[in-house]
């Protein structure tokens, strides 16, 4: 008998203020069509003041667990991965385990960048198939609007709040790939590539920071390195780009989904997204992409789905699950 780490239930939260392009107008050199033509996005959603990322995560650890039919009470562990976490510390995820009144088990952030959701999902498999945890609740929550350098027309035009979050719960498998749950992963990273993304804040300087981007260089890295990460997790598998119903990218930029997608040789009418309603919302981007292509019947069970991201570090990974 093989254990597999199955999606039981799945919800996103978004922040109730809308952003569209046009209120960039106002305060930089930028507008709708030029933020359009280069990333795909036409509006976001930023946080409250006082909104913490700990409250979106809230939100969408609900919205999963009323999806899966759980309460607090059947959840082993949860995992947030979040590159904005409220305090240093402690983790995100025990403020969620108190706000859910989840008083046994553990609870840790993750903290890979826009790969965060796919790092933490693959420690979510492990602990499952170890036999530490019968069902994880895995959480992307951001609130990069703080992080943001507002003179920068290059990235403060690109990113968004929100939060994604699945409940992943163990079942019996026959070992094949017609098994539902994550049937494969493959994660990356990269160190020597710290300074084409990353945020000039820290402990280091004893400030929050803002975000630091060179996009040509994201961007070149990005197309190469998600398709490669894609191709290793599906061979890891024993499955094919032909065998996929959806890739359910990191919502990054438009054009980056769209290269990733010609060289996976997928066409676009296979690919979830969403970043023209979300922008670039990091860790929560695939989680929030997952619960909306849910939502809008797209994916349906049995379907077999790729998910893949890239972020600072640089890190990167993929992967390949049956709903």
């Amino acid at each position: 008998m093989t254990i597999r780490a199955a999606v039981k239930g799945v919800g996103h939260y978004l922040p109730e203020r809308v952003v569209p392009n046009a209120e960039f107008e106002a305060i930089i050199d930028t507008s709708d069509e030029w933020i359009r033509s280069r990333s795909g996005i036409e509006r976001r959603h930023f946080a409250a003041e006082g909104q913490m990322t700990s409250d979106l995560a809230i939100r969408a650890a609900l919205a999963a667990l009323a999806d899966a039919g759980l309460g607090a009470e059947d959840i082993d562990a949860i995992i947030v991965a979040t590159s904005t976490p409220d305090l240093t510390f402690p983790a995100v995820a025990t403020m969620v385990q108190a706000a859910l009144g989840m008083t046994r088990g553990f609870a840790f952030d993750v903290q890979a960048v826009c790969a965060g959701f796919v790092f933490a999902l693959t420690n979510a498999n492990a602990l499952i198939l170890s036999g530490q945890a019968r069902r994880v609740l895995v959480i992307g929550a951001e609130t990069f609007s703080r992080l943001m350098n507002w003179k920068d027309r290059g990235t403060c035009v690109l990113f968004g709040d929100g939060a994604g979050a699945l409940v992943l719960e163990a079942v019996d498998g026959t070992g094949t790939t017609a098994d539902r749950g994550i049937l494969s992963a493959d994660l990356n990273s990269d160190g020597r590539f710290r300074d084409i993304l990353y945020v000039n804040g820290g402990t280091s300087t004893g400030t929050t920071g803002h975000l630091v981007m060179e996009g040509k260089e994201v961007f070149r890295h990005a197309i190469e390195k998600l398709a490669e990460t894609a191709h290793r997790a599906l061979d890891k598998a024993g499955l094919t780009p032909e065998d996929v119903d959806w890739i359910v990218p990191h919502q990054a930029n438009i054009r980056i989904i769209e290269g990733t997608a010609k060289r996976m040789q997928v066409p676009m009418d296979r690919v979830v997204v969403t970043v023209q309603d979300h922008g670039n919302t990091s860790a929560a981007s695939i989680p929030l992409a997952l619960s909306v292509g849910k939502a809008r019947g797209q994916i349906k069970p049995g379907d077999l789905l790729v998910t893949e991201a890239i972020g600072g570090g640089l890190a990167w990974g993929s992967v390949v699950l049956r709903w």
